[in-house]
């Protein structure tokens, strides 16, 4: 019988079916962080458990981490009662924790896949919805909550229900200025925030193969905006080779026969797929959020909708987004002035992320209306721009060069506006007050967001590379 690629991943790791019908699967690694981290810890010494295999499990401390300096990082590391707990926790545990001064720290998504702690034909656990992130590398990712991270963390196994098959076939050629990031906020527009919702999507087709791993990071992320339980793309020579060398991936013969195994992991030719869409994407525009969720968005060149268009049960969900976000049918989008631009999160703070935006600013300077800044998903990353000199580029066109973590996509850490701003930020949610209270967030590449940092408007990176 034709299997799909998650039939493969899931059936290896099947170990039981429960009474309640979610299958026991097993977890090879696992990644916790500091928000939901510590209370999952604290059962465990509550109830008298152990981490089953700690050689399995890694943490970071990427959510809260400030971001503008070191002196700040060390100073919030020292006294914040989260990151105590982590460290205490992977002391009494046994397992590797990434500090925040470790030179592998960084964003959970970010820092898993660059260390090879993610590998494909895998099962990976996070406590954090973007786990499907690595999916890219053709791994079964799934997010997940504190009680079902306890029972990673004891078990070694995740209680889940199997989601069903989607396949996405992306074809076509993206123009300049055009990326992953706009082909996914598309694909939210087009299916909404619960149109894969139970499916773990696999994302195919010509375009899928011609993207970079980076790129096919920042796909697979946003996959859970559209509802999905997770998603993937099945490993190719370019994802074998991206992974090479990594410090936790194979080595030497056992490399050897693992790139060989993974080279044939894909879906059989007659897999059915509960549900199948194609989409071209040679057209398509840079895209920009104007609601509150990510579905709510449009081409870059576009204007703000009119609620009235819109089925009567939509209409009311609309109308609110109009109110928060404080525009009006018909606005052009390009007629909207940004108060800050943020590149970053796990999303789009990978090092070509922020090489496609320093090509934007190069010579250039951010308008004197913007506060725009750059936050690096690792350590790693940034040592590697800084020594590229992309940390120059930014720093001479007016961005702040940040230190790495979750920063402004989420806001726990400190990183916040104010009220009534307005923001174009490369990272996934744009719900009310993410990045502080009565802030409007525009979602948009890192392209996008370079040029709208030199503009003061929301802008066209077409206008800007193509020059």
């Amino acid at each position: 019988m034709a299997r799909t690629l998650v039939d493969k991943i899931w059936d290896a790791h099947r170990v039981a079916r429960r009474a309640d019908g979610r299958d026991v699967v097993y977890v090879d690694r696992h990644v916790l962080h500091e928000l939901h981290g510590p209370h999952a810890l604290e059962r465990l010494v509550e109830t008298g458990r152990a981490v089953r295999r700690p050689d399995l499990t890694f943490g970071v401390l990427d959510h809260t981490s400030p971001t503008s300096d070191r002196s700040e990082v060390a100073r919030v590391s020292a006294e914040s009662p989260l990151m105590r707990e982590m460290r205490s926790g992977a002391e009494r545990f046994g397992f590797r924790l990434f500090d925040v001064d470790d030179d592998e720290a960084g964003i959970a998504h970010v820092v898993a896949p660059e260390l090879g702690l993610v590998l494909p034909g895998a099962t990976h656990a996070c406590p954090d919805s973007h786990a499907c992130t690595v999916g890219a590398l053709g791994a079964l990712a799934f997010g997940c909550g504190t009680s079902d991270l306890e029972h990673v963390l004891a078990t070694q196994t995740l209680a889940i229900k199997k989601p069903r098959p989607m396949r996405i076939r992306l074809d076509g050629t993206l123009t300049s200025g055009v990326s992953a990031k706009d082909v996914a906020l598309h694909l939210i527009a087009r299916l909404g925030v619960g149109g894969a919702s139970g499916f773990a999507v696999e994302f195919t087709g010509m375009l899928v193969d011609a993207l970079s791993i980076e790129q096919r990071f920042t796909l697979c992320n946003m996959a859970v905006e559209m509802g999905a339980r997770t998603a993937i793309v099945a490993p190719d020579e370019r994802a074998i080779a991206w992974l090479r060398e990594r410090p936790y991936a194979p080595a030497g013969a056992t490399w050897d026969r693992a790139a060989a195994a993974w080279a044939g992991l894909r879906s059989d030719s007659g897999a059915v797929f509960e549900r199948d869409l194609d989409v071209d994407c040679t057209d398509l525009a840079p895209q920009v959020s104007w609601g509150t969720n990510p579905s709510l968005t449009v081409g870059v060149d576009g204007r703000v909708p009119d609620p009235a268009d819109a089925p009567a049960a939509e209409r009311g969900a609309l109308e609110r987004a109009l109110a928060y976000m404080g525009v009006t049918p018909g606005t052009a989008l390009q007629s909207l002035a940004i108060d800050r631009v943020f590149i970053g999160s796990c999303t789009n703070a990978r090092l070509e992320d922020l090489e496609r935006a320093a090509q934007i600013v190069r010579g250039k300077h951010v308008a004197p209306s913007v506060r725009a800044i750059v936050v690096p998903g690792s350590l790693a990353v940034k040592r590697a721009a800084e020594a590229r000199g992309i940390d120059t580029v930014f720093r001479a066109a007016g961005f702040e060069w940040h230190e790495t973590g979750c920063s402004l996509c989420v806001g726990a850490n400190g990183d916040l506006g104010s009220a009534g701003q307005r923001f174009l930020s490369t990272s996934n949610r744009n719900f009310e007050s993410r990045q502080g209270p009565g802030v409007r967030t525009h979602l948009a590449s890192p392209e996008t967001a370079a040029a709208t940092a030199l503009r003061g408007f929301i802008a066209d990176p077409r206008l800007v590379v193509t020059r």
